[in-house]
């Protein structure tokens, strides 16, 4: 089973992939290479950000005024 990628680690590898986008003397290959690692880093944040959007979302406030959390199924 493949482990599961964080959000802190997509961020970081689009972070380096920036990076060396900016900073590296790359050629036309490697610059691509380096640019859609960065897109599909760039993909699995925004699905993770929407992933916990969802989760927040279905903390709910109860009539009596507390707060109740409905389990988050993964799709």
């Amino acid at each position: 089973m493949p482990k599961k990628e964080t959000f802190e680690t997509a961020l970081k590898a689009l972070e380096a992939a920036v990076d060396s986008l900016e900073n590296e003397d790359l050629g036309l290959e490697a610059s691509l290479s380096r640019f859609e690692g960065g897109v599909k880093s760039a993909a699995l944040c925004q699905k993770l950000l929407k992933d916990v959007e969802t989760r927040v979302e279905q903390l709910m406030r109860t009539k009596d005024g507390d707060f109740t959390v409905t389990k988050f199924e993964e799709p």
